[in-house]
Parts: C-alpha cells; sequence; structure tokens
C-alpha cells in the first residue's frame, strides 16, 4: 500500500497537470500564474516558491517525476514517518527554487544588465517582457532531493537503470546524478531549458537537512538507518 503523503503529492501534482489541460481551454495559462518567475520580473510571487513544484511541462515531465517519487519516495516516508518526509519534500523544493533565482539572478547581471531591449529568435522585445518569459515549472528540484535522500540512507542499495546491463549502487547513481547536472548547468546549451541548478539546489538543500537530522539525532543517541 503507497504510503498517504506519497500517494497524495502524486495525485495533487496529477491534478494540476489535468487544471493545466482545462485551464488552457479556456484561454488561460496557469504555468504562468502558477510556475516560478525571476524575481526581478512583474509576475513574480512569492507563493511560487511553492506552487511552482506542482506544476509541470507536459505528460513525460509529470510522468517521469511522479515514478521517482512513488519509486524512492514511498520507501522514504516509510523510513522517516509522513510529516518529516513532506517537511523535506517541501523545503528541498522550495530551495530548488531558490537556487534557481539566485542563478538566473548571476545570469542577469553579467549578461543582461544595463539592456533595456533583448534579442530573441521572435525578435527584440523589451526586456521587463523578456524576464517575465524566464519561468520555471516542475518537481525536479525535490525529486532530485528524494533521490540524494536514497542515496543517502541505503547507499549500498543495487539498483537496475536502464539502459545499463548491470546493477549500480544507489550512492553511485546519485553521484552521477549529481556530476551530469552539474556539467549541464555549467555547459550551458541555448536549447537546454532543463533548470539544472534547480535540480542541484535540491539535493543540496536535501543534504544539509538529512545531515542536521543525522546530527541532531546522534547528539540525543537515537540512529536511523
Amino acid at each position: 500500500m503507497m504510503p498517504t503523503v506519497t500517494k497524495n503529492l502524486i495525485i495533487i501534482n496529477v491534478l494540476f497537470y489535468l487544471g493545466t489541460i482545462v485551464a488552457q481551454s479556456y484561454g488561460i495559462d496557469l504555468a504562468n500564474y502558477l510556475g516560478l518567475h525571476f524575481f526581478m520580473a512583474e509576475d513574480f510571487n512569492p507563493a511560487q516558491l511553492i506552487t511552482y513544484m506542482f506544476m509541470h511541462g507536459g505528460f513525460t515531465h509529470l510522468f517521469f517525476n511522479m515514478f521517482a517519487v512513488w519509486m524512492f519516495g514511498r520507501i522514504l516516508e516509510q523510513v522517516w514517518g509522513p510529516k518529516r518526509f513532506l517537511f523535506y519534500y517541501i523545503l528541498c523544493g522550495i530551495g530548488a527554487g531558490i537556487i534557481q533565482e539566485i542563478v538566473q539572478f548571476v545570469e542577469y547581471q553579467t549578461v543582461l544588465s544595463g539592456y533595456s531591449m533583448v534579442q530573441t529568435f521572435s525578435g527584440t522585445i523589451p526586456m521587463s517582457e523578456y524576464l517575465n518569459m524566464m519561468n520555471t515549472v516542475g518537481a525536479s528540484g525535490a525529486v532530485y532531493a528524494i533521490l540524494l535522500g536514497f542515496g543517502m540512507l541505503f547507499p549500498n542499495q543495487q539498483l537496475f537503470i536502464f539502459p545499463l546491463p548491470f546493477p549500480i549502487k544507489a550512492k553511485y547513481f546519485v553521484i552521477g546524478y549529481a556530476l551530469i547536472e552539474l556539467y549541464s548547468g555549467f555547459a550551458n546549451n541555448p536549447n537546454d531549458n532543463v533548470a539544472h541548478f534547480a535540480h542541484l539546489g535540491g539535493m543540496i538543500f536535501g543534504f544539509i537537512l538529512i545531515m542536521y537530522w543525522k546530527k541532531k539525532n546522534n547528539d540525543h543517541g537515537t540512529y536511523y538507518n
């Protein structure tokens, strides 16, 4: 039986996705309202640091994120309990959003600062309009934190990952994913619209939180595996 928080997270994400499709038929772009805009943009709202992680850019994006939540999140919830797991998921999702904002701010300061107009594929547009186009959606930051958490709690667990023909330990799986995201983030491919640093941000916040919990438990003479 699927644990309560894991099940409800999947249900909520699916409902948001279906709601996005219905809203589009009425000419409403929910991603524009609930996605995470750059904090210097007119469309930014602090609540988007939470709502953005329940929005997705398509069925494939949703499916793989929710598959990871089901596959690894249910195990973390069984180990930590529902409250701690939900707190971990939400906090790491917010942390991923904060890291994404910081990265976008650095890009703005180094590339865009001082310009009033920006050249895009569709033509030249005002800077204010361009900033509103910087919009992040998806639960991937929280999902990468779940992967990190699983790798830290069960580092030697053997995983079969397609298309690898052999099993790989969870700790190497997590390290490999982190290195790929780090490389992809610095590669700065103009055709890549994936928020790689948000993924790393979720992992960073997850690592800090798990180490804090571990230290707190050790200080009280208790341990978790």
